[in-house]
């Protein structure tokens, strides 16, 4: 692993295959999940790779393109607009994107060219779809800390997204997360051999009691 590529294929791997709803139990740190109204794009939609962040001024996206042209190979943008939908993003970036070696995009404004992006099978996860295109006038910050919908984002943090949401593990919590998150996902898949063995959750999870009441 380098500074450019701080996770390894096979721990992007790892965090894709356990997903964020079991790495958001893992990393036990309840910042780390977005705003549950950034969505996929498409259904299936996951990915996982080293955060790069940008802000974006409402309306306005020419900090993604200057954004396209500094995040290293197998970033995924963190892109905060205020929550300001519009069409920040479309089929040009998702090309220009997959030239650059840009694994994904999370934004909390919005996107268009939706059947485009489908179709080409970029990652992208948004808070909602717009036709409005942005103007190009300013850049309030490219590859600094940011605040993405209340989640703290720095380059090089890990991030996962796929169907159940969003999240972001600082990159010093990444490793002992990945670890937590294989032996949760080792001791429920014990235990649905368990249930399907005739045992019952209330059994399971040590609320047996309950089932008295």
């Amino acid at each position: 692993m380098s500074a450019s590529d701080p996770f390894s294929a096979e721990a992007l791997e790892l965090a894709r295959k356990l997903g964020t709803s079991t790495l958001f139990e893992a990393s036990g740190l309840p910042t780390s999940a977005v705003d549950p109204a950034v969505r996929p794009v498409w259904a299936g939609a996951s990915v996982a790779g080293s955060a790069y962040p940008v802000e974006c001024a409402p309306g306005d996206n020419l900090a993604i393109h200057i954004a396209m042209e500094k995040a290293p190979p197998g970033s995924i943008l963190v892109v905060a607009t205020g929550g300001f939908v519009a069409g920040y993003w479309g089929e040009v970036l998702t090309v220009a994107a997959e030239a650059a070696g840009v694994l994904g995009l999370v934004i909390d404004g919005g996107v268009r060219d939706i059947a485009a992006l489908t179709a080409r099978r970029f990652p992208v996860f948004t808070g909602g779809i717009s036709v409005r295109g942005t103007i190009k006038a300013s850049v309030p910050s490219v590859g600094r800390p940011i605040s993405f919908t209340g989640t703290p984002v720095a380059a090089g943090d890990l991030v996962v997204a796929d169907d159940d949401g969003v999240i972001v593990i600082p990159a010093a919590r990444a490793e002992a997360t990945l670890a937590k998150g294989r032996a949760r996902a080792d001791k429920e898949a014990v235990m649905m051999q368990q249930l399907q063995e005739g045992r019952s959750t209330l059994e399971l999870l040590g609320l047996a009691e309950w089932s008295q009441r």
